[in-house]
């Protein structure tokens, strides 16, 4: 169709000199800046919004202005790093003066008590059923022949507990978190804010201006950091290998939590097999399977009301843990406190290293749970996980490992079942009823961390849309996927039904486990060094530590993949296929619609009337671009014999942070001049927020926020209008659109961009052709179209109806495309787009409300 071709038009000119000054301004993009000083510099914008302002830079390129000989010392120490942008964008300007918002309520004791009991709950459930199988696992292929291996074995799990679950992920790990956010994509997208290695290229320069993506980057090894920046953002290669690491951490969280229930269920069932004889292994996977079918059942309730239920149990649990154990201790001896003595780990492997070896694997099992308690950190603060962990969760843990070794070293046969076989016999039906009790919390641990970390991955493009609830209303972070819930549950079922022991189920928990962990150091370690400005001392610890000790578990497990194992490995793998396709596709189709958007000048050419009639009323066109006309635009005029008389185009985008305050949540632009009435609005999410809003509310909300733009853009033409009048040359009026626009706040913003700068947009064609008629200073300067008048046809046009224009952009693999790219973009990508969610589907609109054009990209 003709109204496809143009792609993106040209961009306005300025010659050589603007190109070289914009390669200038890109090249010292991140430079120091004194936050609170007094003065100003053409190429560079405050990025927190609030009013600091640049200031000079010692040894920095870009010209920056020279220090007043007053400047006290003190002062320089007050620098932090900002980032600067190489053009001026309305949309940049509207998003750059905001103001911050403090989502952090203040919590009282009740409420304090309140989320430890719900901590104890949806966190610590996975790590603290890990007793129930570890040493099971640990000795199964190979049995105890003397004290000395006890001690070993049990040295082997103190240490590993304090290495990984204390020291890598309480202590380090969870003050990686995105704002509160937990688990591997929340770091990924931690990483996307300091640097551009994101592969779906949607993101605009305003987003970095959101006040909740503001980093307070100290100044600590600042030349290395912005080395790893650098790097990272011009090596297409290392973004797709980031990507890459994050999708199979991805994989293996959700084969994780497909492991995860089945192990802790079947464990503590097995506890009925020492209570009654004839129960055999048969019925234990049944009465599992039963469990199980429970436990899903009761998932969509939600994390929140379950937990202030299920709290208290887990609290009697960890105390059963640590009343065994002393009574372990003071029954059979209390020699196994020399495990704390690390020869002893030396000791065991010189006396068997291949039993040893083996044991690994076992002994990595007793850490489980502990990138659970990372993802699932988006229900509470870093401080409630951190002190509930060290002063109850790991006591409790280390006493009932202490009690089953002290158990084992007088019973050196009764190697399985070690945990129940060591309970007292007066408090083994209640202890047996607990352990069940938090097998099932356990469970549910798992699988909220994995609800959320579907949620980023899907807010970030990486992931299929799938139908997400949200079940609290006080905890934006508490969602329940149906889809994902019921998948989770077939899959954990044909584990249990597929394996049929711990033993074996054991081996694939501990690839799974590993296999998120290894991700997590690697992408904190990349944290370390980009953002934190650790010592590299420090970081090489961490990293050769952590890793070096992850590779050892590793190097075990991978020793029982021919057992079994492998099927989980194949079920990674799959999920990973599935994520990386979806990824990929996206990022062709996102790419293919801003190669084929409509120029300006054809639009110029149709006239305000578009080339066809305006009839009354708003037309809300979605798609997925955040600049530029849409080709699917062109579609609509060809196909419809009308348009509507104000024409919005909505960009519902996700950014990488997890909350967007609601005062910045539209971001709002003129398209052509005013008589055209055509605006583009980009509706900006993070991902932990809540889109339940029904469409009659996202209209409203929508079309105040276009009136308060309209009132706030008056108001700075009005103040700029003696600009106007004084401005002869085109390089003055492009200078002056620049500073014709106003914050969201209602504040007035002059960033008086150099006139190159302005004409500097020829290095991104794409972006500019939308560009050459917004802010309308044509009728700024002769006066036309008032505001009132405006207003008043924004009304008359919401009284004739808002109608929701959808656009179906699916895309095909050329012929002369290869094979391979045919099979995923033809067939696998087109099943993944027709089976899952539409955006526009969380505003429940009625079919009478919208009309549907369909058109087809060639990529």
């Amino acid at each position: 169709m003709e109204t496809r071709s143009g792609g993106s038009g040209s961009a306005s000119g300025g010659g050589g000199g603007g190109r070289m000054r914009l390669r200038k301004t890109e090249s010292a993009e991140m430079r120091w800046v004194v936050s609170g000083g007094a003065y100003e510099e053409d190429e560079i914008e405050s990025s927190d919004g609030g009013g600091g302002t640049p200031a000079a830079a010692s040894g920095s390129r870009g010209g920056c202005s020279d220090s007043d000989d007053n400047y006290e010392e003190a002062e320089m120490l007050r620098q932090r790093l900002v980032r600067t942008g190489p053009r001026a964008d309305s949309l940049d300007v509207e998003a750059q003066d905001v103001a911050g918002m403090n989502r952090h309520q203040e919590i009282t004791v009740g409420r304090s008590i309140v989320l430890a009991v719900q901590t104890l709950g949806v966190v610590f459930g996975d790590v603290g059923t890990s007793p129930l199988y570890a040493f099971d696992v640990m000795f199964n292929k190979y049995p105890i022949t003397s004290k000395e291996d006890v001690l070993g074995a049990l040295s082997l799990v103190i240490y590993t507990l304090i290495l990984i679950p204390l020291l890598k992920y309480t202590l380090i790990a969870l003050w990686g978190n995105d704002d509160g956010e937990g688990g591997t994509f929340a770091l990924y997208s931690l990483i996307c804010r300091n640097a551009r290695v994101s592969l779906l290229p949607n993101q605009l320069r305003s987003d970095t201006r959101i006040s909740s993506f503001q980093l307070q980057v100290p100044s600590v090894e600042l030349e290395r950091s912005l080395k790893i920046k650098e790097r990272l953002e011009t090596s297409s290669m290392l973004k797709k290998l980031l990507l890459m690491l994050v999708l199979f951490g991805t994989s293996m969280v959700i084969a994780d939590g497909v492991v995860t229930p089945a192990m802790s269920v079947m464990s503590a069932v097995n506890g009925l097999k020492v209570g009654i004889s004839s129960v055999n292994e048969g019925e234990v996977v049944m009465i599992t399977v039963a469990v199980l079918i429970v436990l899903f059942t009761l998932q969509r309730f939600g994390s929140s009301k379950v937990a202030l239920a299920v709290g208290p149990a887990l609290f009697i649990w960890f105390c059963c843990l640590a009343g065994i154990g002393i009574y372990n201790m003071k029954t059979y001896g209390s020699a196994v406190l020399q495990a704390f003595n690390p020869m002893y780990i030396y000791y065991y492997f010189e006396r068997n290293p291949t039993q040893a070896w083996m044991s690994l694997g076992g002994c990595l099992l007793c850490a489980t749970g502990s990138e659970a308690m990372f993802a699932d950190l988006c229900y509470f603060s870093v401080k409630s996980v951190q002190l509930t962990f060290v002063f109850l969760v790991l006591p409790c843990l280390l006493l009932g490992y202490l009690g089953q070794a002290a158990f084992l070293m007088e019973n050196l046969t009764e190697n399985q079942q070690v945990f129940f076989l060591s309970i007292p016999n007066q408090a083994f039906w209640p202890v047996v009823f607990i352990a069940i009790l938090a097998a099932i919390i356990a469970s549910r641990t798992m699988t909220t961390a994995i609800f959320s970390t579907i949620k980023q991955a899907t807010a970030l493009g990486c992931f299929p849309r799938l139908k997400i609830i949200h079940t609290s209303r006080s905890f934006m972070g508490q969602i329940y996927i149906p889809m994902m819930n019921w998948f989770l549950l077939v899959s954990c079922l044909a584990f249990v039904t597929m394996f049929g022991s711990i033993n074996e189920i054991g081996n694939a928990y501990g690839i799974a486990e590993l296999g998120v962990m290894m991700m997590t150091t690697v992408l904190v370690t990349i944290i370390m060094l980009l953002i934190w400005q650790i010592n590299i001392i420090v970081v090489l610890c961490f990293l050769t530590l952590s890793l070096g000790l992850e590779l050892i578990f590793f190097s075990s497990v991978l020793g029982s993949v021919a057992d079994g194992s492998w099927v989980l490995l194949v079920f990674a793998a799959v999920l990973y296929l599935i994520m990386y396709i979806w990824n990929y596709g996206t990022k062709l189709k996102y790419e293919t619609e801003v190669k084929q958007k409509l120029s300006m000048d054809l639009l110029m050419e149709l006239g305000c009337n578009l080339g066809t009639v305006r009839v009354p009323g708003i037309g809300l066109l979605y798609n997925e671009l955040a600049r530029g006309v849409p080709g699917i635009f062109g579609q609509f005029l060809a196909t419809m014999p009308a348009i509507h008389s104000m024409i919005i185009f909505v960009c519902i985008k996700w950014v990488p942070v997890p909350v967007v305050p609601q005062n910045e949540r539209f971001l709002f632009r003129r398209v052509c001049p005013k008589s055209y009435h055509m605006f583009r609005c980009i509706a900006r999410y993070g991902y932990k927020d809540i889109r339940k809003e029904d469409y009659i509310s996202f209209q409203q909300l929508l079309i105040e926020s276009l009136e308060k733009f309209m009132r706030r853009e008056a108001q700075e033409r009005s103040l700029e209008s003696d600009q106007y009048d004084c401005t002869d040359s085109e390089e003055e009026v492009a200078s002056a659109s620049s500073r014709a626009l106003v914050g969201p706040n209602g504040s007035i913003n002059s960033l008086g961009v150099p006139p190159a700068e302005a004409a500097g947009t020829t290095e991104h064609p794409t972006i500019g052709s939308s560009m050459s008629f917004d802010g309308s200073l044509d009728e700024a300067i002769d006066g036309r179209g008032s505001l009132d008048d405006e207003l008043s046809f924004i009304h008359k046009a919401k009284e004739s109806g808002v109608v929701y224009l959808l656009g179906h952009g699916d895309i095909r693999a050329r012929k002369e495309s290869f094979f391979v790219k045919k099979l995923v973009i033809n067939y696998f990508y087109a099943f993944l787009r027709r089976n899952c969610r539409r955006g526009i589907a969380a505003l429940s609109i009625p079919p009478s409300r919208m009309m549907q054009v369909a058109m087809q990209y060639m990529v």
